[in-house]
């Protein structure tokens, strides 16, 4: 909880800083002094830092304070909030509301939370899809290399996952894109560009374009993928080390059986631990991957509130992203409970 809120603190006051006058934005080139003052009262950027700080802390508080005059930027009958009345004193009313992100300053009469919900499915799909990709093959290759150490194929295998830890998403990205999606066309018959759901030829329907998934989750499972088998190749070698691995081999257990039923329940600790800061990190880091294949995703999403200014949906991605972070890391915690009994908490 403490996390969130010095999350929440730092989201805010960094993003309050930054230079630009969001309500200048939202007005484009129009400089009307009437019209820019209704905005930032609207908003509450007329108000000292410190309170506008206070404001952006009853949005997202569940329980929160509201005013009952009509003008207020806390007050209910705006229609910002769908609440339960707790207590009544006076001028003000504390209410459980759900937290409220605020709205898009571009995206007019949009919820930021409404933006997010579109776009966020799009980039756990891509994620889920990417760690699969990584888990699945990192695992079996990992395997491989452990099986056939210091042998041409285990040295082939560390190039690779050297090579892929080394080269940058973005640039992946590019060369992926051209050489699968421009150059391989017609072999691969996948697209530069495109997302999951895309207009079909005659503009009448949504249809799930499958295929568009396979260069960037492709692109955003590579570094992962090189971390895995890393990892399980030199936790597998270890593993192999225990007295119980030498007392299976010495009942005349072979190889696969000695992998699949001793070794590698036990040498999967530091793949989950590495396998859940991706996957959360891949949530935020899915940006320049996104952004280069046109995936709606919320990275996307963000590049284009940062050219906007478009602050709202900005900090409520972040917010959101944070919160995953922090929710991935507690599974973890249970993950590890059920892989090693020593670490399970009593």
């Amino acid at each position: 909880m403490l996390t969130l809120f010095g999350v929440v603190t730092v989201v805010f006051l960094l993003f309050t800083v930054l230079p630009g006058d969001p309500a200048r934005m939202m007005l484009d080139q129009n400089e009307d002094p009437e019209q820019l003052a209704i905005i930032k009262h609207k908003y509450g950027f007329d108000q000292p830092v410190l309170t506008q700080y206070a404001y952006y802390l009853n949005d997202l508080s569940p329980l929160s304070v509201h005013q009952k005059s009509g003008d207020h930027y806390t007050s209910l009958t705006s229609g910002k909030y769908e609440y339960t009345k707790l207590l009544s004193v006076e001028n003000q009313t504390l209410v459980i509301k759900k937290p409220y992100l605020r709205e898009s300053f571009q995206k007019t009469g949009k919820t930021v939370v409404a933006v997010i919900s579109e776009t966020l499915p799009n980039t756990i799909v891509l994620a889920v899809s990417a760690i699969t990709l990584a888990i699945l093959l990192g695992i079996f290759l990992g395997i491989i290399s452990a099986n056939a150490r210091d042998t041409w194929l285990d040295k082939l295998i560390q190039v690779i996952s050297t090579f892929g830890m080394s080269v940058p998403s973005f640039f992946s990205a590019i060369l992926v894109a051209w050489l699968l999606g421009y150059v391989l066309h017609k072999y691969t018959n996948l697209n530069m560009t495109g997302s999951l759901y895309e207009m079909d030829d005659f503009g009448e329907a949504i249809t799930i374009q499958w295929k568009n998934i396979v260069l960037p989750a492709l692109v955003l499972g590579i570094r992962p993928l090189a971390v895995v088998i890393q990892l399980m190749r030199n936790s597998l070698l270890e593993v192999y080390n225990q007295e119980y691995i030498r007392t299976a081999q010495a009942k005349g257990l072979n190889q696969r059986q000695i992998v699949w039923r001793h070794a590698l329940k036990n040498a999967l600790n530091p793949v989950v631990t590495a396998v859940s800061g991706w996957f959360a990190s891949m949530l935020a880091g899915a940006v320049f991957v996104e952004y280069i294949f046109g995936w709606n995703g919320l990275g996307k999403e963000i590049v284009d509130a940062l050219n906007t200014l478009d602050l709202p949906i900005i900090m409520g991605a972040v917010l959101v992203i944070a919160t995953m972070f922090i929710l991935i890391n507690i599974l973890v915690d249970i993950i590890y409970g059920l892989l090693d009994p020593k670490v399970r908490i009593k």
